[in-house]
């Protein structure tokens, strides 16, 4: 269990999937994560994965979202990657960066790790604006780096952030 300023996360289990695929459903929050058509299965799937480590973000007693990172195992290139989702009705009030902060200081203290990205898609500018708050630097575009629900390919933002780096 990890407390931040306002929210705990703690690792998801099997009774928080039907929140999460209930959050994920959100049209605000689907445009951005989708997940085909079962979104109580990719949940599921996210859990199963042994390489993902899964966070239910807890505000005021309630599961509002999940926090996600993995990390890269080779030495030379070690770092931790994040992922974040909230329900829509939480946000604006600094959540999901006290949730990153949280995971991001974790992650410094009992894994040593010194470097963490994050990709969100190029026209998402509130996540954007949200995670540059905690630190994250526009590393480039990623051009055509996911197709959408349209079918087309769209481009992502690598952003990264160093551990001196972490604001709040």
């Amino acid at each position: 269990m990890l407390r931040g300023r306002a929210v705990t996360l703690r690792p998801a289990t099997a009774a928080d999937v039907p929140v999460l695929a209930q959050i994920r459903a959100d049209p605000e929050v689907h445009r951005w994560w989708r997940g085909g058509d079962d979104l109580t299965e990719a949940v599921r799937a996210d859990l199963g994965d042994d390489d993902l480590h899964v966070y239910a973000i807890e505000h005021d007693g309630r599961v509002v979202g999940a926090i996600q990172w993995y990390a890269e195992p080779d030495p030379d290139y070690r770092h931790a990657s994040l992922d974040i989702f909230l329900d829509p009705a939480v946000r604006g009030a600094g959540l999901g960066g006290d949730a990153i902060r949280t995971l991001a200081r974790h992650l410094i203290d009992e894994y040593g790790h010194h470097r963490f990205t994050i990709d969100p898609a190029a026209a998402n500018s509130a996540a954007i604006r949200a995670y540059a708050k905690v630190g994250f630097r526009p590393v480039g575009v990623l051009r055509r780096y996911e197709r959408g629900a349209d079918g087309r390919w769209h481009d992502g933002l690598l952003m990264d952030l160093l551990a001196d780096d972490l604001t709040g």
